[in-house]
C-alpha cells in the first residue's frame, strides 16, 4: 500500500517552541490520518526531521510498503536524498533515525515543495503551538 506522507516541523524562534506534524493520504488523495506533536524547545530543522520522523512511523503503523514523503525544507530532502552531507552533530542522530524509519519500507521518495503546497502540514504544526501558548 502507497501513502502520500506531507510533513512539517516549525519553531516560533530559531530555536523556540516548536512542533511537527503530518497528513497521510492516499495516492487519489483521500486523507487517512494527521498527527501533531509538541516538541518542547527546538530549532527548525530539528523539527522538520521531527515531523519526519513523525509521518514515517504513522504511515508504517498504518501498514503502507512505500511512502512518497513531501515536506517543505529542501535542506532535509537534499540530506535524505544524499545530495547534501549532515554537517551539523545534532543532526546526525535523527538523519540515522530517518534513513533507518525510510529502510523499513519497500521502496520510498522524499521532495520539497513550496509551503503552500504542503498547507495541511503546516497547519497541524501551527495548531500545535497555538494551542501550547
Amino acid at each position: 500500500m502507497k501513502l502520500v506522507v506531507h510533513v512539517d516541523g516549525g519553531a516560533r524562534g530559531n530555536p523556540g517552541p516548536a512542533a511537527a506534524g503530518a497528513v497521510l493520504s492516499t495516492p487519489d488523495g483521500e486523507v487517512v490520518d494527521e498527527a501533531s506533536e509538541l516538541l518542547g524547545f527546538a530549532t527548525n530543522n530539528v523539527a522538520e526531521y521531527r515531523g519526519l520522523l513523525l509521518g514515517l512511523a504513522r504511515a508504517k503503523a498504518l501498514g503502507a510498503t512505500e511512502v512518497e514523503v513531501v515536506n517543505d525544507s529542501e535542506l532535509i530532502a537534499k540530506q535524505v536524498n544524499g545530495e547534501y552531507k549532515v554537517k551539523h552533530a545534532a543532526m546526525r542522530p535523527l538523519y540515522l533515525d530517518a534513513m533507518a524509519a525510510l529502510r523499513a519500507f519497500d521502496t520510498w521518495s522524499i521532495r520539497s515543495v513550496p509551503r503552500a503546497q504542503n498547507a495541511g502540514a503546516d497547519a497541524l504544526v501551527n495548531q500545535a503551538l497555538d494551542s501550547a501558548s
